[in-house]
């Protein structure tokens, strides 16, 4: 009988491990559930923010290079495309040609300053073939190949096409990217480093810049002192400057050091997280955009550039 109850007595205890080592488990993957969901939850600005990419160690590439190819090369022997193969219209022409966006072609066809082969045309449908000598404004035109060629800026250059006071301008550190002229998308002060891209697309630099489209961009921003949680959530609920009113996306502390500010916002203002900051009475120590339209600077080091993927120009395209 005292053995019968000391078995039982056995077996209560095992089930009561059984059933205690269960429920940790139970507990320990709910933890793991809400700290994941937590982690996904989170804005995004740890991947994003970060230290700067080195330079890249590829073999066989010499060093001190300042160029990243994206593209896909074509073996040796192949013939090179062909961008003026087919008949094309007459505002895509002018728009491969880095003139302008097409909406804006067809304002100057209707108004008659471009010719096809010496003759003025209006005709808005009008397609140009291989062959066709086009001019606008008097001068030739050629439509080039699409160009897309992303920068990782640093500090100390300056977003113009070209300096009359001689200083060092951004066309500098893309001038061997391509043969193609490019132009920068937007504009990035003196100071401000981060992504800046170039285009000869009319079109898709149009897009990128114009508000309604909405371009977002991401901001990590160093302060000259600690930056209070009321002013961190008045940049999200708005604040009033001398041109108006501004809203940011999202506004947050970068890993919890509040002189660092993670921000994300869709207005193209000329410096308006400077000017926001400075608003609220804190000088802008450090300014780097880490994002723009979606493109990040990974594996891009400071003063380096590289061609867009195709995917990456598709997205583009797309959004």
């Amino acid at each position: 009988m005292l053995a019968m109850n000391t078995k039982k007595e056995n077996e209560g205890r095992k089930k009561s491990r059984s059933t205690s080592t269960t429920a940790k488990k139970t507990t320990s993957k709910k933890g793991e559930k809400s700290k994941a969901e937590k982690k996904a939850n989170d804005f995004k600005f740890k991947s994003i923010i970060g230290k700067e990419p080195s330079s890249p160690k590829e073999k066989g590439t010499p060093k001190g290079t300042r160029f990243i190819d994206n593209k896909k090369r074509v073996a040796k022997g192949d013939p090179m495309p062909n961008v003026n193969a087919v008949d094309i219209r007459l505002n895509k022409y002018l728009s491969n040609a880095g003139i302008c966006s097409r909406r804006e072609a067809d304002v100057l066809i209707q108004t008659g300053v471009v010719t096809v082969n010496d003759e003025i045309i209006l005709e808005l449908g009008y397609k140009v073939k291989p062959g066709d000598r086009v001019r606008y404004d008097g001068e030739t035109i050629n439509a080039e190949k699409k160009q897309y060629v992303l920068l990782n800026k640093p500090k100390d250059f300056i977003t113009t096409m070209d300096d009359p006071w001689g200083r060092k301008t951004v066309m500098s550190l893309v001038a061997k990217a391509c043969k193609e002229r490019v132009y920068p998308v937007g504009r990035l002060d003196r100071e401000t480093t981060g992504l800046l891209l170039f285009t000869n697309d009319g079109d898709m630099s149009k897009k990128l810049t114009h508000p309604r489209h909405k371009c977002s961009k991401i901001y990590h921003v160093e302060l000259n002192k600690p930056v209070k949680l009321e002013d961190v959530n008045r940049l999200t609920s708005g604040l009033e400057l001398e041109d108006g009113k501004i809203i940011f996306d999202k506004a947050e502390y970068v890993k919890d050091n509040p002189r660092e500010i993670g921000v994300e916002l869709h207005s193209g203002k000329n410096r308006i997280v400077r000017r926001s900051f400075e608003a609220m009475g804190y000088d802008v120590v450090r300014l780097d955009r880490v994002q723009f339209a979606g493109l990040t600077k990974k594996d891009l080091p400071r003063g380096h550039y590289r061609h867009l993927t195709e995917k990456e120009i598709a997205f583009l395209k797309m959004s």
